[in-house]
């Protein structure tokens, strides 16, 4: 009983006494002191990647420019796993939240927004006019719902060059977001593309928006500056005061820093705003409640440590709506069913449970198969929440189990690649999971390696 502040004695008496009073804030404060009871929830939204050009075609070679040579021999009405996202899976998707979850708290969306072509294929009004019909069904679909939204690395033109200084695209997107934010929002959001707010306008609670693309190791704009935008330095100072302030908060994003679970030592960020950044989370771990991101298209999260080897943190990386099967060099068969994020949490806002919902596109292409549960961590995997101590002894059981090793990898695509995960897979996801820091990440694969071939 290490997550429950209570004696097992005294809980069961507090839970007799609820039982027989049916007080409702009785049940509360049991929830509070046990960290448990779920409160709330919000969806996590990412990486729609919308593909106007997408069309059913009787040859396979041109079914949609996102496919680049490949054919999409597979194509039906939701899409095809060569291609990025046909509009009907983008409104199938926002449709199956409302379904699932129809009054959310709020959304999260950590964008990445464009179909994956060349920057000759789009244009900056390409790009704008792309985010401006996704945002329109959100607020078409959740007319009242808050929503926090990052600019992932496609998001600009060209593609990952986002800058640290106000351009057109900040200003216009920050024009078709002004209903989402706050005045003091749109104020940083054009200097910088990132944000601050009050969660929902609640006391002790608060949202911080990330525009990691300045750190994004392709983003050629940024390279070799200190502090692009001064999101350094302005983040420190949000958390800081956060602390004075008593608040907790939660941080979104797009490109997470550390290393892609499907490619062995693929980093996202330089080097030098990789450590800039664990340094941010280490800094101020007490205040962050959690942190979600996108930008890999898989099913993960990253681990947070401090100096003495103790879980502080957890960034969660919700799976994409595209199917796209990635492009990168030395990645197998990387494509994903569809997938979005339902984040639960309890009466402190901590997060108690994270559930996917997924679209199998086989099955969705031949029989109009619908949005379903794929699975609910707190189940799976057997922990009592969604804490840095659980998802760490979940990365504990994925490293040293093979069954929670597969499931965990079937997971990662989202039930698409059900093949087993070998040795060399092994070591990758859980270095990847374990070791955001460069240095770190090296000595877990050498150190996996090496105990791998014993």
């Amino acid at each position: 009983g290490r997550h429950v502040l209570l004696c097992w004695h005294e809980l069961i008496y507090l839970i007799l006494f609820y039982q027989r009073f049916k007080s409702k804030r009785m049940g509360r404060f049991i929830c509070v002191i046990t960290h448990g009871c779920h409160a709330g929830n919000f969806w996590h939204l990412t990486d729609m990647h919308w593909d106007p050009t997408y069309k059913l075609d009787d040859n396979p070679g041109l079914v949609c420019e996102s496919s680049g040579n490949r054919p999409a021999g597979n194509a039906g009405e939701f899409g095809d796993y060569a291609c990025d996202s046909p509009w009907h899976l983008i409104n199938s998707s926002i449709y199956a939240m409302k379904d699932i979850l129809p009054d959310p708290d709020f959304i999260v969306w950590t964008g990445y927004d464009t179909p994956h072509v060349p920057n000759e294929k789009l244009s900056e009004e390409a790009v704008l006019s792309i985010i401006g019909n996704l945002t329109q069904i959100i607020k078409q679909v959740f007319p009242d719902t808050k929503v926090y939204s990052a600019l992932g690395n496609h998001d600009y033109h060209p593609k990952s060059q986002l800058p640290p200084v106000p351009n057109d695209i900040y200003y216009k997107v920050a024009d078709m977001w002004q209903s989402w934010m706050d005045p003091a929002s749109r104020n940083t959001f054009i200097r910088g593309g990132y944000y601050t707010e009050k969660l929902l306008n609640r006391a002790g609670y608060r949202m911080l928006v990330l525009n990691t693309n300045l750190y994004y190791d392709q983003n050629k704009v940024t390279l070799g500056m200190e502090d692009p935008a001064e999101q350094f330095g302005w983040a420190d100072q949000v958390l800081t005061e956060a602390a004075t302030n008593k608040e907790k908060v939660y941080i979104i994003g797009h490109v997470p820093p550390g290393f892609f679970e499907k490619k062995r030592s693929k980093l996202w960020f330089d080097p030098v705003f990789n450590d800039k950044f664990i340094q941010l989370i280490q800094k101020h771990h007490q205040v962050i409640l959690g942190q979600f991101f996108g930008h890999h298209h898989t099913d993960s999260f990253r681990m947070f440590y401090s100096s003495d080897g103790s879980p502080i943190g957890t960034m969660f990386l919700s799976p994409s709506v595209t199917p796209w099967k990635t492009t990168l060099p030395g990645v197998v068969d990387g494509a994903n069913n569809p997938g979005i994020l339902s984040v639960l949490i309890n009466y402190l806002n901590l997060i108690q449970d994270v559930v996917t919902y997924y679209l199998n596109l086989t099955r969705a292409n031949a029989a109009r198969g619908q949005w379903e549960k794929e699975y609910r961590l707190t189940e799976s995997f057997r922990v009592p929440d969604a804490s840095p101590a659980s998802m760490h002894h979940i990365l504990d059981r994925v490293a040293n189990d093979n069954c929670y090793l597969q499931k965990y990898y079937e997971f990662n695509s989202v039930s698409y690649d059900l093949t087993e995960c070998n040795k060399d897979c092994r070591v990758d996801h859980v270095c990847a999971a374990r070791e955001v820091d460069f240095y770190r990440y090296e000595h877990c694969l050498e150190k996996e390696v090496d105990g791998g071939d014993k």
